[in-house]
Protein backbone atom coordinates (compact mmCIF):
# COMPACT_ATOMS: atom_id res chain seq x y z
CA UNK A 1 0.00 0.00 0.00
CA UNK A 2 1.50 3.60 -1.10
CA UNK A 3 1.23 5.97 1.54
CA UNK A 4 -0.68 9.41 1.14
CA UNK A 5 0.49 12.27 -0.61
CA UNK A 6 1.69 14.68 1.99
CA UNK A 7 -0.33 17.30 0.38
CA UNK A 8 -3.45 17.83 2.37
CA UNK A 9 -6.61 18.22 -0.08
CA UNK A 10 -8.08 21.32 1.00
CA UNK A 11 -11.68 22.71 0.16
CA UNK A 12 -10.52 24.86 -2.94
CA UNK A 13 -9.28 21.48 -4.36
CA UNK A 14 -11.96 19.22 -3.74
CA UNK A 15 -13.97 22.05 -5.62
CA UNK A 16 -11.46 22.34 -8.40
CA UNK A 17 -11.59 18.04 -8.36
CA UNK A 18 -15.33 18.39 -8.55
CA UNK A 19 -14.80 20.84 -11.36
CA UNK A 20 -13.25 18.72 -13.28
CA UNK A 21 -14.89 15.61 -13.11
CA UNK A 22 -17.94 17.84 -14.06
CA UNK A 23 -16.41 18.20 -17.20
CA UNK A 24 -15.08 14.47 -17.78
CA UNK A 25 -18.25 12.96 -16.18
CA UNK A 26 -20.52 14.75 -18.75
CA UNK A 27 -21.93 11.59 -21.07
CA UNK A 28 -19.77 11.08 -24.21
CA UNK A 29 -16.83 13.37 -23.34
CA UNK A 30 -15.11 10.79 -22.25
CA UNK A 31 -15.41 8.85 -25.35
CA UNK A 32 -14.59 11.89 -27.71
CA UNK A 33 -11.77 13.00 -25.71
CA UNK A 34 -10.46 9.46 -26.37
CA UNK A 35 -11.74 9.06 -29.74
CA UNK A 36 -9.10 12.74 -30.02
CA UNK A 37 -5.85 11.04 -28.07
CA UNK A 38 -6.50 7.96 -30.62
CA UNK A 39 -6.27 10.19 -33.87
CA UNK A 40 -9.71 11.44 -34.99
CA UNK A 41 -9.67 14.43 -36.79
CA UNK A 42 -12.73 14.48 -38.83
CA UNK A 43 -16.10 14.46 -37.25
CA UNK A 44 -17.04 11.18 -39.08
CA UNK A 45 -13.80 9.86 -37.85
CA UNK A 46 -14.99 10.75 -33.91
CA UNK A 47 -18.41 9.87 -35.08
CA UNK A 48 -16.75 6.25 -36.01
CA UNK A 49 -15.11 5.93 -32.56
CA UNK A 50 -17.63 7.06 -30.66
CA UNK A 51 -19.98 4.37 -31.24
CA UNK A 52 -23.73 5.00 -30.07
CA UNK A 53 -23.35 8.95 -30.25
CA UNK A 54 -26.04 10.76 -32.49
CA UNK A 55 -24.21 13.18 -34.89
CA UNK A 56 -26.63 16.37 -32.54
CA UNK A 57 -25.11 15.13 -29.56
CA UNK A 58 -21.63 14.74 -31.20
CA UNK A 59 -22.03 18.16 -32.79
CA UNK A 60 -23.33 19.71 -29.50
CA UNK A 61 -20.39 17.64 -27.09
CA UNK A 62 -17.33 19.14 -29.48
CA UNK A 63 -19.17 22.47 -29.55
CA UNK A 64 -19.24 22.31 -25.74
CA UNK A 65 -15.68 20.89 -25.08
CA UNK A 66 -14.16 23.44 -28.01
CA UNK A 67 -15.60 26.36 -25.42
CA UNK A 68 -14.03 24.57 -22.12
CA UNK A 69 -10.74 24.87 -24.61
CA UNK A 70 -10.12 20.66 -24.90
CA UNK A 71 -10.87 20.98 -28.31
CA UNK A 72 -9.34 23.30 -31.33
CA UNK A 73 -11.78 23.80 -34.09
CA UNK A 74 -10.00 24.38 -38.02
CA UNK A 75 -11.93 25.17 -40.78
CA UNK A 76 -10.29 24.80 -43.89
CA UNK A 77 -11.52 26.91 -46.71
CA UNK A 78 -12.13 25.12 -49.56
CA UNK A 79 -14.79 23.66 -51.58
CA UNK A 80 -16.45 22.10 -49.82
CA UNK A 81 -14.87 23.62 -46.05
CA UNK A 82 -13.39 21.38 -44.15
CA UNK A 83 -13.50 21.06 -40.90
CA UNK A 84 -11.25 19.60 -38.16
CA UNK A 85 -10.69 18.71 -35.08
CA UNK A 86 -7.92 18.32 -32.85
CA UNK A 87 -6.94 17.95 -28.82
CA UNK A 88 -5.27 21.15 -26.97
CA UNK A 89 -2.47 20.51 -24.74
CA UNK A 90 -5.48 21.45 -21.77
CA UNK A 91 -7.52 18.27 -23.26
CA UNK A 92 -4.03 15.58 -23.33
CA UNK A 93 -2.48 17.20 -19.74
CA UNK A 94 -6.67 16.03 -18.66
CA UNK A 95 -6.39 12.57 -20.13
CA UNK A 96 -2.30 12.21 -18.88
CA UNK A 97 -3.90 13.16 -15.17
CA UNK A 98 -6.99 10.99 -15.61
CA UNK A 99 -4.80 7.39 -16.05
CA UNK A 100 -3.78 6.97 -12.74
CA UNK A 101 -7.45 6.83 -12.02
CA UNK A 102 -7.86 4.82 -14.81
CA UNK A 103 -5.14 2.31 -13.30
CA UNK A 104 -6.62 2.52 -9.91
CA UNK A 105 -10.03 1.78 -11.75
CA UNK A 106 -8.47 -1.51 -13.16
CA UNK A 107 -6.99 -2.62 -9.98
CA UNK A 108 -9.62 -2.20 -7.08
CA UNK A 109 -12.95 -2.02 -9.07
CA UNK A 110 -14.62 -5.23 -10.86
CA UNK A 111 -15.38 -4.92 -14.42
CA UNK A 112 -19.06 -3.92 -15.38
CA UNK A 113 -20.96 -5.27 -18.50
CA UNK A 114 -23.54 -2.10 -17.98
Amino acid sequence: MTSPSSTAVDEDSCHRILRAIAIIGVRWNGPILLAGARGARRFKEYRALVPGISDPQLTLRLKQLQERGLIARTVIPSTPVQITYALTADARELIAALQPLADWSERNLPNSDA
